[in-house]
């Protein structure tokens, strides 16, 4: 029975992995990237209804989830795109060198660090969360929305955690349209639960800002259910069992070469806005609540590029793995000229028609202005954010993260410390702010393609 299994499971597996080390490159990368995109403009809708609902109940609940988004974008990004990325990348390489008991093992070990990662969110987000919420400006009924929205989301981290990581092996054996289906899937069953919790419609308790983070966990586990299924199976390429498993340092070491320093980026990518936020704060709730607005589009253009970005960790760590260097370049190149045009024509509609996005959120005239100015200030430059993401998720497939890590770090510190000067050292109040932010990303994008066209993985 299991030869017979083994047999049926290996050609359609066969069949995978030539069309990534062959087929022909934009279309292929289209064609794995397709499924992602549209499940991720659908997350990007969710994210959006998400502070709508939110707005329903005022700007100090809008203020107060501000405060709570970054983190929970942290562990969304680190999970999916950080570690997540180093999990596909080590499953991909081992597909595209033939191995492929070795990538039903490292399935194995990515649940545990999932399950490792989870219990540290949890832990130190209920125990350290207030003090962080009060120290980038939270105060009165904004930090109380805070930490009702903070203790749901946070105390079920491990179902991020898990469907995350399940959803990445499936991606680096290059099924691109399952995690989609059911990422899509888990989305309406969101939708119809959000706004029923919070406000309280029906037979439904009114949990205010809870209501969404209590919509998201029950979405989000029912897709890590199905996912796991999947992986059980005798369809999936890189079947899911501990029968046999033995644990191994290399193996763990497989995936947290890439996931380690991807996961490190996405601290970086979120810390600057918790910096930024932290800087914004002592101008008011209004400012608070208009820049996390303004930042909620910034924070979209993530999964959008990770719809092509986990295409291009599939494809690219195939061919690497295979030794096809030049053709993983061109590849990545693809990739990020396509996503670099998306995300930049976003800002700059964002920039010339603000009011269409914060027309979503808020009437409040100082809301509103704030959010204004970031998104003219910043929105214009979203498409090197892209390309620097893109090229970010090309390099994890690649296996080769130093220069994108980089240059997180030089967006850190030019955002950071430029945003201080800006608003305070120079007097510029907002505006020297968002210019810093602009000029941070620039440099995020430019420097990672820079890196990459001299050669970075060779």
């Amino acid at each position: 029975m299991a030869s017979t299994v083994a047999a049926t499971a290996a050609p359609p597996m066969a069949a995978r992995t030539r069309r990534l080390l062959e087929g022909p490159v934009a279309p292929t990368l289209l064609g794995l990237a397709a499924p992602n995109v549209l499940v991720m403009v659908l997350q990007a809708v969710v994210t959006t209804l998400d502070a709508v609902f939110v707005g329903w109940l005022g700007s100090a609940a809008l203020a107060g989830v501000s405060l709570v988004y970054p983190l929970v974008m942290l562990m969304q990004t680190m999970s999916a795109g950080g570690m997540g990325g180093g999990v596909s990348s080590a499953v991909a390489r081992a597909l595209g060198a033939g191995r492929r008991a070795e990538a039903q093992a490292l399935a194995v070990h990515a649940i545990v660090i999932a399950l490792v990662m989870a219990s540290l969110f949890t832990t130190s987000l209920l125990l350290g969360g207030p003090a962080v919420y009060r120290a980038i400006g939270g105060t009165g009924d904004a930090l109380a929305a805070a930490l009702t929205y903070s203790h749901v989301m946070f105390g079920g981290a491990v179902v991020f955690w898990l469907l995350n990581t399940l959803g990445s092996i499936v991606r680096g054996t290059g099924t691109m349209v399952l995690p989609a289906a059911v990422m899509s899937g888990s989305a309406v069953v969101y939708l119809a639960l959000a706004p029923a919790l919070v406000m309280g419609w029906g037979p439904f308790p009114r949990l205010g800002v809870a209501g969404t983070a209590t919509a998201n966990l029950s979405a989000f586990g029912l897709a890590t259910l199905v996912l796991a299924v999947y992986l059980c199976s005798p369809w999936s390429a890189v079947r899911l069992s501990v029968r046999g498993i033995r644990f191994r340092r290399e193996l763990f070491w497989e995936i947290l070469r890439v996931g380690a320093p991807g996961s490190l980026n996405t601290i970086l990518t979120n810390l600057t806005v918790v910096l930024m936020t932290g800087l914004v704060g002592p101008f008011g709730t209004a400012a608070l609540a208009g820049y996390g607005m303004g930042a909620r589009l910034e924070y979209i253009q993530i999964p959008l590029v990770f719809g092509m970005g986990s295409a291009l960790v599939a494809m690219v760590g195939t061919n690497v793995g295979a030794g096809q260097i030049a053709r993983a370049e061109r590849i990545a190149w693809t990739g990020a000229g396509l996503a670099a045009g998306v995300t930049a024509s976003i800002g700059v509609l964002a920039a010339a028609f603000p009011g269409v996005w914060l027309g979503l959120f808020t009437t409040d005239p100082q809301v509103y202005a704030a959010g204004a100015t970031y998104l003219r200030i910043v929105g214009p430059t979203y498409g090197f954010f892209g390309l620097g993401l893109a090229l970010y998720f090309a390099s994890q497939g690649a296996g080769r993260l130093a220069w994108p890590l980089a240059a997180g770090f030089a967006r850190l510190g030019i955002a950071a410390a430029g945003g201080w000067l800006g608003g305070y050292g120079l007097g510029w109040g907002l505006p020297g702010i968002f210019a810093a932010m602009a000029i941070a990303l620039i440099v995020f994008g430019t420097t990672t393609a820079a890196a990459v066209r001299l050669g970075a993985w060779r």
